[in-house]
């Protein structure tokens, strides 16, 4: 498929109602399989593909960051079997925001042109598209883990040879000292060194910020959703262990979430008053039970619950909660503080229903099964209120008809693909 080219819905053969849809709604039917609308844009159920990395774009050329078919296949996929909403995963906003060379982009009209696409796809499905604007801050410049188990390391530093930009990586503080698994200049290390980031620069990353939303929307993006999470640059200036700056974007509370309120109003005026904006954080650095987190300061829950609150008035329509990623001596990474995520998302709901905030509340981690989904929107984990949207990743890799399965097991009758009709259990096709 050619990039910019448009895929017409009928060569897709869409059916008159959409995968993953329930058939009739009804006091049995569980929040999982309900419409939820947000802004102008409704969700089929609330099951999201969460934005994961493929690591799959060209590192150099024309088409450097530029989303391949590759994105139809994999979470054009999980639309195709049910899914609500797909999120892409982190792309950056700046060349030298990408993780990796590898890594999309969406700072030029080649990266908007083969966005496309598959936002067309996936509408063609009748399921949503939404991006994650990132900047990778000091976690810049490596390379895709495949290629870093390869050379027998968690993570391994991209040279210039490799398409990286190792003098171009950039913090909220710079050093030696800041290097993300703190080996420094060791040929060991993993990470490069960062350099600070100067107020111009700042002020020239929230314009980059809005600029990639605009090109998500000329694309036709649904959602845009600002990473602040996992350790990457806005999530770096949030947690005093990592900003250690002493100017206006450092210091107290309100000095180091000033970038994520400069990037949210810079991305909420170019956006239209329809689209929902999400922001994914990390709830905690989990550091508090450690020396670094005791003598630097550190992100916790209550931090999270203090900018939630702030959300609503600044046009952001929902906080996707997940954790960690910011410092090499946490007590849990992203990935084994997942089960974490979701009791975390449980809390913060709970503050702010009570508190009548009407921001939603997703969350993301090791979410696999039928009922512990339909729990944590319901809220019967804990008796208080669910979340208001998961977000799936691995399981849908394992089983990209995850959502019919869900369905099924829950004894919720949705629709599946018209294509897919005579492996449907039960009774007689609707279509």
């Amino acid at each position: 498929m050619a990039h910019g080219s448009k895929t017409p819905a009928s060569s897709t053969q869409a059916p008159p109602i959409t995968a993953g849809t329930a058939y009739n709604i009804d006091e049995n039917t569980p929040a999982l399989f309900r419409p939820l609308r947000i802004r102008a844009v409704s969700l089929r159920n609330r099951i999201c593909v969460s934005p994961m990395c493929l690591y799959s774009t060209a590192s150099f050329g024309p088409l450097t960051g530029v989303m391949t078919p590759l994105y139809i296949t994999t979470i054009g996929h999980n639309v195709f079997k049910g899914a609500a909403l797909a999120m892409i995963e982190a792309t950056g906003v700046q060349a030298n925001g990408r993780i990796t060379p590898h890594c999309p982009g969406l700072w030029n009209d080649a990266q908007q042109q083969g966005l496309k696409p598959i936002v067309d796809f996936i509408h063609s499905q009748g399921g949503l598209c939404g991006v994650q604007l990132s900047h990778a801050g000091r976690k810049a410049s490596t390379q895709p883990p495949l290629v870093a188990q390869q050379l027998g390391k968690s993570s391994a530093r991209a040279s210039k040879d490799d398409g990286g930009w190792p003098d171009d990586v950039r913090g909220p503080s710079g050093g030696v000292e800041q290097s993300w698994d703190g080996r420094g200049l060791d040929p060991s290390g993993g990470y490069h060194v960062p350099k600070g980031l100067t107020e111009l620069e700042i002020r020239e990353l929230v314009v980059s910020f809005a600029e990639a939303a605009k090109r998500a929307v000329k694309a036709g993006i649904d959602v845009v959703e600002i990473h602040a999470a996992h350790g990457y640059l806005i999530n770096q200036f949030l947690s005093p262990v990592t900003n250690r700056r002493t100017d206006r974007y450092g210091g107290s509370f309100e000095n180091r979430i000033r970038l994520l309120l400069e990037v949210i109003g810079a991305v909420r005026a170019v956006v239209p008053a329809s689209m929902p904006v999400f922001v994914r954080v990390s709830a905690t650095d989990w550091l508090e039970h450690t020396e670094v987190g005791r003598s630097l300061g550190t992100w916790t829950e209550e931090s999270t619950i203090q900018l939630a609150r702030l959300l609503p008035d600044l046009g952001v329509d929902l906080i996707d909660i997940s954790s960690g990623g910011n410092h090499h001596q946490a007590q849990y990474d992203v990935f084994n503080g997942g089960e974490k995520h979701t009791a975390i998302a449980l809390k913060v709901k709970q503050v702010l229903k009570a508190e009548g905030s009407e921001l939603q509340v997703g969350t993301v981690g090791l979410i696999t099964e039928a009922k512990q989904a339909r729990d944590l929107v319901q809220g019967g984990l804990t008796g208080g209120p669910g979340v208001d949207i998961i977000s799936v990743g691995r399981q849908f890799l394992r089983e990209p008809d995850w959502v019919l399965k869900v369905a099924s097991e829950l004894g919720v009758d949705v629709a599946w693909p018209v294509q897919l009709q005579r492996l449907r259990p039960g009774p007689p096709s609707r279509i």
